[in-house]
């Protein structure tokens, strides 16, 4: 693999330049529905690719971003999207199909489709860099005074092509980064202010970890559970659990705090980890590179996990965006499965409030663009009896996360806007909108279908987001079906249970399209036709 050269200071100073136009830009760039501005999309997962071996299909998650493609609604932007791969012709038709009132050539000419046909483990953002005539391709394309660059997370290697092409990018300065770690966001909810279950900073040794976890235990003796997460982990899948019920007998006030360390540091071999086939041999190697935190296990019988997402513009101000509750799998109910907007209205306010708080000390820090807040959010009774929510948060996310998508989706195609006083989001119609997302529909028996096939199902169910109405479901992850039977998609309706219907309807269909079937069933089936023969 070829080793790519350290940023420099010129670099460092030319890159922060860069981003200094975003500022003299802003208001030409946040009415992007009447502007004349180049977008170049680069969705690069540069994260840990040990850490992103355990989503599958996570090679097709650069098509999360594919929702930019609705901005050619506007006839005066243009936009050039680069992927590892090559994307399939069919996924491409479907988005531009979404657009209303634009002809398909019109914004089919306003797109410029680049791949570096590499299917290797390394970064997108790395694959361009390391191929001088293809970024010479993507220079030729752009206005440089018209031109902005986005992308799912920023790295030095996102900074790195920002510079090469001389192009802003809207997106977090790297050297800020680690206020989007567990220990940094710990840090932040306590500057901030933000209730936020007791626990550490990040450690990087073994054995530090337990001595932070017995002093966590004896500064709460009645803690049930305590989960360890690595400080570069995403999606929950960094996360693992230790129950601390079954070890009574070194509990505080039973032995010394030397014996529950060693106790402890030999149970991190049995701890319940939510990534499928991980052990301690692999989780513990991490921890000397990534670092890790030791927290307090929220308990409850009904317990939630909302979020809020805001935007920090390069000038500096906070904006909300929306709030969503999101819907976790996993071992422990620690693995983002997707999500439901907007968040209930019990708490949605209060997320908004804690949302902003985090958003102005990190726009003092110098952050821009999309930050998320995951909170746990647990149902209790006050001393009258009534019904309160006790809402922590437990990380912040610098990226474009599970929730994005979904919304930007919404945005777009409804040409809406999210009203604070209420936390809902209404169309330019005046109608309030839902959706039901996720990232993982998921079924063993949906593997083999094609992008086609998709199209075909789609089409005979009535599947289709109808611009009309502005309701119905929009797919993304398509690249996933055939490999891993995963699948992405959003539903929106005009209530929440008109959206469950939209989302359940969607696997009503698939599950009814992938049943088993006789040769004789095959036989007689209707030919379908397709231009993949």
């Amino acid at each position: 693999m070829q080793t790519l050269p350290t940023s420099n200071p010129e670099q460092l100073d030319h890159f922060r330049r860069l981003q200094g136009r975003l500022c003299d830009r802003w208001r030409h760039l946040e009415a992007f529905d009447s502007s004349n501005t180049d977008i170049l999309v680069i969705p690069s997962l540069s994260l840990d690719r040990r850490e992103l071996d355990k989503i599958q299909g996570f090679k097709h998650y650069e098509e999360r971003l594919l929702f930019s493609l609705i901005r050619l609604r506007n006839p005066r932007t243009r936009l050039v999207y680069v992927t590892s791969e090559p994307l399939h012709p069919s996924v491409i038709d479907y988005y531009l199909q979404l657009l209303p009132g634009i002809p398909f050539s019109h914004a089919r000419d306003r797109l410029l489709l680049l791949s570096t046909y590499d299917g290797s483990c390394k970064s997108l953002s790395q694959k361009i860099l390391e191929r001088p005539r293809l970024m010479e391709r993507i220079r030729q394309a752009l206005r440089p005074e018209h031109s902005f660059m986005i992308c799912y997370n920023s790295t030095a290697l996102e900074r790195d092509l920002s510079v090469a092409l001389n192009v802003p990018l809207y997106a977090l300065d790297p050297a800020l980064l680690q206020w989007g770690t567990k220990g940094g966001s710990r840090q932040i909810f306590a500057e901030a202010n933000i209730p936020h279950p007791d626990g550490s900073a990040a450690i990087f040794d073994q054995a530090d970890l337990a001595t932070a976890a017995a002093e966590l235990w004896e500064r709460q003796p009645t803690l049930q559970r305590l989960v360890v997460k690595l400080n570069e982990g995403f999606s929950g899948e960094g996360n693992a659990l230790l129950d601390l019920r079954s070890l009574g007998e070194i509990a505080p006030g039973n032995v010394s705090h030397c014996v529950r360390v060693k106790t402890l540091l030999d149970r991190f071999q049995h701890l319940k980890f939510e990534a499928k086939a991980e052990t301690w041999e692999n989780y513990s190697s991490r921890i000397p590179e990534l670092g890790a935190i030791v927290e307090a296990f929220i308990e409850g019988e009904e317990k939630r996990s909302p979020s809020v997402q805001g935007r920090i513009t390069p000038t500096g101000e906070v904006e909300i965006l929306s709030t969503h509750d999101q819907i976790l799998g996993g071992p422990n109910g620690q693995v983002y499965l997707g999500c439901r907007f907007p968040a209930d209205p019990a708490y949605r306010l209060q997320l908004q409030i804690l949302g902003e708080q985090v958003g102005r000390c990190l726009a003092e820090k110098g952050a821009i663009e999309r930050y998320g807040v995951d909170f746990v959010a647990v149902r209790q009774r006050d001393h009258l009896g009534n019904d309160t929510w006790d809402v922590q948060a437990i990380e912040i996310n610098l990226r474009k996360g599970g929730t994005t998508h979904p919304f930007m989706t919404l945005r777009f195609l409804t040409n809406g806007s999210y009203n604070l006083s209420t936390g809902s989001f209404y169309s330019q119609h005046g109608q309030a909108k839902y959706y039901v997302a996720t990232d993982n529909l998921q079924k063993d028996r949906y593997r083999g279908l094609l992008p086609n096939d998709l199209m075909d199902i789609i089409a005979e169910y009535q599947l289709h987001f109808d611009t009309s109405t502005e309701s119905g479901t929009v797919f993304h992850l398509m690249g996933c079906l055939s490999e891993f039977g995963k699948l992405g998609l959003t539903s929106i309706g005009n209530s929440p249970q008109q959206a469950a219907d939209l989302y359940n309807q969607v696997v009503n269909a698939l599950d009814a399209e992938t049943q088993p079937r006789s040769h004789e069933d095959a036989r007689n089936a209707p030919m379908r036709w397709s231009s993949e023969g």
